[in-house]
């Protein structure tokens, strides 16, 4: 399958989806939106120690980046998901990726909380939803898949017919593909873990000792710890 995109001159062309979660990993290891510190590794929110810290948000800060993720989206939906009546983002994260693919859609666009707003109508799905309107979820990141679907079904609480959901990027853990194979979701992303890290030792981000520790890291996350 090819997808339309835009490289770094602004110049169209066809290219693989593999061509696709190159170009898109090496803009996010230029921008700094993904950080891998094999030696010093992050500490997650979650508990988790990891040598890869991803903040998709910065996408937003590069036109040339944004512009991107926006047209990769709106040509996956274009080809995967051409019934979407609605473009609903996951939030906060996906908000602007998901308001920037429905406009140049022309779509409507939703976004879901993480959970229903303390006060006022308690709304947890923010914009109009109908009964039985097929719906394209975006979110920017996906690790264990909950958060996400928590809000793929929300929509469907709401009588929405969710076709899939598609993300800036995903880890790849095997927790996320059994989560998104019990709810029964679809999930396509623009990168990932085994394009990035390859594109990352390519691009002398990594060496291949520190290469081989975010393979481990991968295989087992929650008990991973650096190897002093």
């Amino acid at each position: 399958m090819s997808v339309v995109i835009f490289n770094e001159k602004n110049f169209i062309y066809i290219c693989t989806m593999e061509m696709r979660e190159t170009i898109i990993a090496r803009h996010l290891l230029q921008i700094k939106a993904i950080k891998l510190e094999p030696a010093k590794p992050f500490l997650w929110s979650s508990g988790w120690i990891s040598p890869i810290y991803c903040d998709n948000r910065l996408i937003l800060s590069f036109p040339e980046t944004r512009k991107l993720v926006r047209d990769s989206f709106c040509e996956l939906i274009r080809t995967y998901y051409p019934p979407a009546g609605l473009v609903a983002g996951v939030a906060t994260g996906a908000i602007a990726h998901g308001v920037l693919a429905a406009e140049a859609l022309g779509l409507p666009f939703a976004y879901v909380r993480p959970e229903p707003k303390g006060h006022g109508l308690s709304n947890r799905i923010e914009g109009r939803v109908s009964e039985g309107e097929p719906v394209v979820v975006i979110e920017d990141l996906v690790s264990t898949g909950r958060s996400s679907l928590s809000a793929v079904n929300a929509l469907r609480s709401a009588g929405c017919e969710v076709l899939g959901m598609l993300a800036v990027f995903s880890y790849g853990f095997d927790v996320a593909g059994r989560n998104f194979s019990k709810d029964s979701c679809e999930l396509r992303t623009l990168t990932n873990y085994d394009t990035l890290i390859k594109v990352a030792a390519d691009m002398g981000f990594v060496n291949s000792d520190h290469l081989e520790t975010l393979k481990e890291w991968r295989q087992d996350p929650a008990g991973w710890r650096k190897n002093n």
